[in-house]
């Protein structure tokens, strides 16, 4: 007999909500979404109808198994306790929060709750992605003694005020750094672990928000290797984002979670797209496929509370090293 579904509900309306209903979808009966939490008892946009809405979790009425955190990065820890203390699993769209102490208060409160918690990094479910890790921690590209990191977007003066909240400290908790390259630095993190040594510089130069709407980070790790990251909504017309590795053997250029270019000596494009990997669905449905099966073979999730901390702890250290 089939598993039913897995039941979720969705706490928080706002943009990134869509994506997740979504993703639902995409799983056809393997999902459902069940309840939404809204303070305004509204729907995510394009949903006319379904789930219960409630404007609290304690509210619903409906059984459900997991809930999927859409509110903004510094609300986290409240959807994340509140469903702990219910007994229910947690997936969080990415940044798992924006302060250590309230990164620990959810992985502690899951963690004696026995119920699993996820962080929604969808660009780790890239093939290419998975592939370049594998081979990173292999030792396939020989020695890498430069990484950098490209996060160069553009956003207008409108999509900061769309909510009053976008672009500081206290619910966004920064710019550009733990929002638009919280994903980038991620798979920084994934690819080579935490740096020994930061120092960054940061500026507000066309937007009127609080924090930093351009920055640059230099890091350097225990083995000697010197990373850059650049981390801007100043950069217009923007591109996607890139990251090159500089080794022994040559370079290698990701763009887009894909190869764009390899001039590594013994290496081709072909050859790393060729390297095996475990099947997995890509984007928001692949995090919550490999969710439920976390949750269904009580193994941790693709990226696990622990896991989703470390890029919150570079972007903080990223934050405390700015020049005064």
């Amino acid at each position: 007999m089939a598993d039913a579904p897995f039941r979720f509900v969705l706490i928080g309306t706002g943009g990134i909500a869509s994506a997740y209903v979504d993703a639902i979808a995409q799983l056809g009966a393997e999902a459902a979404l069940v309840g939404v939490v809204s303070r305004q008892g509204k729907l995510p946009a394009g949903l006319a109808e379904g789930p219960e809405v409630a404007p609290r979790l304690e509210a619903l009425g409906v059984a459900y198994d997991a809930v999927l955190l859409a509110t903004p990065n510094g609300l986290h820890h409240e959807g994340a306790l509140a469903a702990a203390a219910l007994g229910k699993h947690v997936l969080t769209e990415k940044v798992l929060e924006i302060s250590l102490e309230a990164c620990d208060r959810m992985i502690s409160a899951c963690q004696r709750a026995g119920v699993k918690l996820g962080v929604c990094y969808q660009r780790r479910t890239s093939a290419t992605n998975r592939r370049v890790q594998r081979l990173i921690a292999a030792g396939a590209f020989g020695k890498i003694f430069a990484v950098e990191v490209e996060a160069k977007f553009h956003r207008p003066q409108s999509y900061y005020d769309s909510a009053s909240y976008r672009g500081g400290r206290a619910i966004d908790g920064g710019g550009p750094f733990i929002q638009q390259a919280a994903h980038d630095l991620d798979l920084l993190t994934w690819f080579f672990g935490l740096p020994r040594h930061v120092a960054s510089a940061c500026g507000t130069f066309r937007h009127t928000i609080e924090c930093e709407d351009h920055g640059a980070a230099l890091l350097q790790y225990a083995d000697g290797m010197i990373g850059t990251v650049i981390a801007s909504t100043c950069c217009e017309p923007g591109q996607p984002a890139r990251m090159t590795l500089h080794s022994e053997l040559g370079r290698l250029i990701l763009s887009g979670d894909k190869v764009e270019s390899c001039e590594l000596r013994g290496t081709t494009a072909e050859a790393i797209e060729r390297e095996p990997v475990e099947p997995l669905a890509e984007g928001h449905a692949g995090i919550l496929a490999d969710f439920i099966h976390a949750v269904r073979s009580d193994r941790p999730p693709l990226i696990s509370g622990e896991e989703g901390r470390k890029s919150v702890e570079l972007i903080r250290r990223i934050y405390d090293s700015r020049f005064s």
